[in-house]
């Protein structure tokens, strides 16, 4: 897979383990929602340790990947599906902005080699 491909794969894990911690919370498996939002905590760790800081988004990015793990880590400590719900609305808003500009930049790549 290409870094971009990666990087959209992240996206629908920390989508999928934040959900699996919402439900297990639900359902009031402790551990396994613990689990969860640990491995979702991971995957934003991850996307703060990739950033190249030399650009100006990726300043806002560090911002909000720094709040979303913080709320991440509260809802773990109280358990809270409506934390991990507003959580998660910004994961998928993240995840489709991302999977949108790789369509852009791989319309404009055939644009580039069609003109070659």
């Amino acid at each position: 897979a290409s870094p971009e491909e990666l990087t959209l794969m992240l996206y629908n894990g920390l989508i999928r383990f934040i959900m699996q911690g919402q439900k297990a919370i639900e359902e009031k498996d402790i551990q396994k929602a613990h689990n969860s939002i640990i491995r979702a905590e991971d995957i934003i760790l991850e996307f703060k340790s990739t950033l190249d800081m030399q650009y100006e988004i990726s300043k806002y990015l560090n911002a909000l990947y720094d709040y979303m793990y913080d709320r991440l880590v509260e809802a773990n400590l109280t358990k809270d599906t409506a934390i991990l719900a507003e959580v998660l609305k910004i994961a998928k808003v993240l995840r489709d902005a991302w999977a949108e500009a790789m369509k852009i930049a791989k319309k404009e790549s055939k644009v580039v080699q069609a003109a070659k």
